[in-house]
């Protein structure tokens, strides 16, 4: 990808990317593509398995929310932190910090015997994705050289997000049913070990901010921001947008963050230069990805509380249902580099918006007798195919404008951009939903409520459409980004 930073190594015996082995190199690509496979999986993966937690360890309908919360609210709150790190103590490093904290808490949460046990290992679990996160896209671009290797590398790595966020419900759903809710958690156990061997063997430390310092008050600002900003948007579907509950940690997140926009341009070595968002490709593909995400993350949870709560799919039969759309933005985020160079980045991004637009107009048009072809399938597809294609140009033009030692941080920018987006618009579309429903929970009612949230999502891709084709870089420049697939 034309433009990209490409990070400088720190140990002199390493060998640039460009001389090093490719087996070596796609070990690398493979290793950081697993990690981020395991942290986006979990965002969703629990969704199925929540009855059957709650039967187990006696918990209450508000505590069991807090077991998918507790995990975003953590991976989003320190996700900036994760990425500066990332740059001044070695991608490496942190890859391996983030991935062990991981996994370790992968095992508390297995074997936990009390609610309160579950939900501090989820905690653990999304500060650990936090740190690992960040590095997992820098490492990618550090081992490949520019042109159409990295693009296809960056293909991967937005396929493997992707295909672990929508795999969350059929793996939970898989895992639940044959085994227990446990293995859920305990699964990313074997997994994570092997992907730290992988790493400690394959992975090149490198790093770029030798001799600087951790900017602590911008990094507690802005997590403490952005946790409670994080924690209001979660409230308001259990209180709503008018209750103190919400309002309180909503209005104390938008004071933290405006003390750390303060702070930050004022130090010396901050934590997050507002210089990066000088670059407009940096901005605007920030501002894209977040718009976006709070559509795709709401998609998979209606889609799967539309199967079970009205079509009376089971848990693994719902999982299995959204299978097509999973392969299918796995398919799109692949066949992207390839379109890259023939349409632009931009051009290819505004598509991918407008058939995703196109899916969930259509997916608006479900009935409570629905038939899994016109209901599920066919829209599931469409929708993730528009996704698949725009998230590789996005994701590409919002690392092109990175200096090498900002690399992890607009890395860990383009991850918390999506989660944000994603955990405010869930909030807001089943807030949506609600609204149609009344409280009432027949088949017909909650259907017009999610379609009304799908309608709506439409609407804000749409959005999403037009403001790339204002602010995105024009065709010419998004060309340059997008180096040949060869």
């Amino acid at each position: 990808m034309t433009g990209m930073a490409q990070a400088r190594t720190d140990i002199a015996a390493a060998p640039a990317p460009s001389t090093a082995r490719p087996t070596r190199t796609w070990a690398v690509v493979f290793a950081a593509c697993a990690g981020t496979f395991l942290v986006v999986l979990d965002v969703s993966v629990v969704n199925v398995a929540l009855p059957s937690m709650r039967a187990d360890l006696g918990m209450s309908a508000q505590a069991l929310q807090w077991v998918v919360n507790a995990y975003s609210i953590a991976f989003s709150g320190f996700m900036l932190l994760g990425g500066r790190a990332a740059d001044l103590f070695g991608r490496k490093r942190m890859f391996l910090l983030g991935l062990g904290l991981f996994t370790a808490a992968s095992v508390a949460g297995g074997l936990a015997q009390e609610g309160w046990q579950l939900l501090a290992a989820r905690a653990v679990q999304g500060l650990g994705a936090a740190v690992l996160s960040p590095a997992t896209l820098t490492i990618v671009t550090s081992a490949v050289p520019e042109g159409p290797a990295r693009t296809r590398a960056i293909g991967t790595w937005a396929a493997v997000g992707a295909g672990g966020g929508a795999a969350g419900g059929l793996v939970g759903g898989l895992i639940t049913d044959l085994l227990s809710w446990r293995w859920v958690l305990l699964i990313n156990v074997p997994v994570g070990v092997l992907v730290l061997v992988a790493a400690a063997v394959w992975v090149r430390e490198s790093r770029t901010g030798a001799g600087r310092r951790l900017d602590l008050p911008g990094a507690v600002l802005v997590t403490g921001g952005l946790a409670a900003f994080a924690y209001g948007v979660v409230e308001t579907e259990r209180a709503g947008w008018t209750a103190p509950g919400t309002l309180l940690p909503l209005g104390a997140g938008l004071v933290l963050l405006a003390a750390f926009v303060a702070v930050e341009a004022r130090t010396k070595e901050p934590l997050m230069p507002l210089k990066a968002f000088r670059a407009r490709a940096v901005s605007a593909a920030n501002v894209a990805l977040f718009v976006i995400g709070s559509t795709t993350f709401a998609m998979w949870f209606f889609m799967t509380v539309y199967a079970q709560n009205v079509l009376g799919y089971t848990p693994l039969e719902a999982g299995l249902a959204l299978v097509p759309s999973s392969v299918t933005i796995v398919v799109g985020s692949k066949l992207a580099p390839r379109l890259m160079p023939l349409f632009g980045a931009r051009n290819l991004a505004v598509a991918g918006a407008l058939i995703a637009a196109a899916g969930f107009g259509w997916q608006s048009l479900m009935d409570a007798h629905g038939t899994y072809a016109t209901d599920i399938l066919g829209p599931g597809i469409l929708m993730m195919a528009g996704v698949g294609l725009l998230l590789t140009p996005l994701a590409s033009l919002a690392t092109s404008g990175a200096a090498p030692g900002d690399a992890g941080l607009v890395s860990g920018l383009v991850n918390t951009s999506r989660t944000m987006g994603g955990a405010l618009g869930l909030a807001v579309l089943s807030t949506v939903a609600a609204s149609r429903t009344g409280g009432a929970a027949t088949p017909q009612a909650l259907t017009e409520g999610y379609a009304l949230a799908f309608r709506t999502g439409a609407g804000v891709l749409l959005s999403a459409a037009v403001l790339m084709v204002l602010w995105l870089p024009r065709a010419d420049r998004a060309k340059a980004v997008a180096a040949p697939a060869g």
